[in-house]
């Protein structure tokens, strides 16, 4: 008897360390994804509103990108498919470093949004994204169901929108730029939830071997997913409710 009670309490004490670890590791997936995401946004506000440094990138009257400005453009998604193939050959404190350095080349490439957007019609939006990420969030960190069959079809739902929106560059469509908006909205939403519940399922299963160097990148990992998601959904609902210029 006296065994069994000490086994309880020996599985209590490691689930409660656990689930003190699983705490810390989120909010340090959230603490980076937040500076991130700030440095995103003064790194985007800098270059937009300035016409001198706006120049550099794109027209500031027609906001039509030159060479720079399309290398601008797509470097983000270059750096996102090296950041994936180089993770595990980075020490945590260079996978974090990079992030930070995606965050603001991904600055660079939102800076149109202060020349085409109000001030105003911006900081709603943010705050509208804000809260919706928080909720949704919160749904995947505490929900009982399993969301892990969303992610094949959501990401397949990314790969199309990525398809469109290149198409959308050279056609202009309005009708597509409304349904790629709606969808992307929709998609990132769902995102969201899904990769908050992931990461929560990841870090269980390896909790117990606490691998630390393992679980640092996992953060910065987990950090850019949610970072994407929260920039996409922001970018999507900047369509719909954003007052331009």
């Amino acid at each position: 008897m006296a065994d069994l009670r000490t086994m309880r309490a020996s599985a209590g004490t490691r689930t409660a360390a656990i689930d003190q670890g699983l705490r810390a590791h989120m909010n340090k997936v959230y603490a980076t994804m937040s500076v991130g995401t700030l440095l995103t946004f003064l790194v985007a506000w800098a270059m937009g509103s300035n016409d001198a440094l706006f120049s550099l990138l794109r027209d500031p009257m027609t906001l039509k990108p030159n060479i720079l400005g399309w290398i601008v453009m797509f470097a983000p998604l270059g750096m996102v498919f090296f950041f994936g193939a180089a993770l595990n050959r980075l020490s945590a404190a260079g996978a974090q470093l990079f992030f930070y350095a995606y965050a603001a080349v991904m600055g660079l490439s939102m800076s149109w949004i202060f020349a085409a957007f109000t001030g105003m019609s911006i900081a709603t939006v943010f705050l509208i994204t804000s809260i919706s990420f928080a909720g949704l969030s919160l749904v995947g960190y505490t929900t009982k169901k399993d969301l892990s069959g969303m992610g094949s079809f959501l990401i397949m739902g990314v790969i199309g929108l990525l398809v469109a929106s290149i198409i959308n560059i050279f056609i202009a469509s309005s009708a597509l730029h409304f349904g790629i908006s709606l969808l992307g909205v929709l998609i990132f939403a769902g995102l969201t939830a899904y990769d908050t519940q992931r990461l929560k399922v990841d870090y269980l299963q390896h909790a117990y071997s606490m691998d630390q160097e393992w679980l640092a990148k996992s953060a910065v990992m987990g950090a850019l997913n949610l970072y994407l998601d929260f920039i996409n959904m922001f970018m999507f609902l900047l369509q719909f409710f954003g007052n331009r210029e």
